[in-house]
C-alpha cells in the first residue's frame, strides 16, 4: 500500500541527494527552505480561498442592509418578506460567484459551502434594518 503525501516530494531532503555528506547543515537547510517554500503557496493559496469568502460574507451584508430597507419602507410584511430575501440572497451570490467569478466550486466546498457562507449574520442583520425602518416610518 502507498502512503499518500501531503507535501511534494523535495529531492534535497532524500538520501540520494546531491549535498555532501561533511555538510549536513546545508542539507537540512535545503529541506527547510524546500518545506517552507511548500507551507509558504499553501498559505498564498489558502489566503485567496479566505478572501474571496470574505468578498461573499461582506456582499451579503450589504445584500441585507439594502433590502431590509427597501422591505421596511414598503410595508412588507410576514413570511412572504422573509421567502423573497432568502432568494434574493442566495440567487445574487450564486449568480455572482458561478457565472461572474466562474470559481470552481469544489475548492471551497461546493454549491452548498459558499450559498451558506454568512448567511446567518446577513439574515440577522436584515432583520434588524428591517423592523427598524418597519417600525420607524409604519408604526402607529
Amino acid at each position: 500500500a502507498q502512503q499518500r503525501q501531503i507535501f511534494p516530494k523535495n529531492d534535497a531532503c532524500s538520501s540520494s541527494a546531491q549535498v555532501r555528506r561533511s555538510e549536513p547543515q546545508l542539507k537540512g537547510l535545503v529541506c527547510i527552505i524546500g518545506l517552507n517554500t511548500t507551507t509558504n503557496s499553501y498559505r498564498r493559496e489558502r489566503g485567496k480561498k479566505d478572501e474571496f469568502l470574505d468578498v461573499i460574507y461582506w456582499l451579503r451584508q450589504i445584500i441585507a442592509i439594502i433590502l431590509g430597507v427597501i422591505w421596511g419602507v414598503a410595508p412588507l410584511k410576514g413570511f412572504l418578506g422573509i421567502a423573497i430575501f432568502c432568494i434574493i440572497n442566495a440567487g445574487v451570490l450564486y449568480v455572482y460567484f458561478s457565472s461572474f467569478q466562474q470559481i470552481d466550486e469544489e475548492e471551497y466546498g461546493g454549491t452548498w459551502e459558499l450559498t451558506k457562507e454568512g448567511f446567518m449574520t446577513s439574515f440577522a442583520l436584515f432583520l434588524v434594518v428591517w423592523i427598524i425602518f418597519y417600525t420607524a416610518l409604519h408604526f402607529d
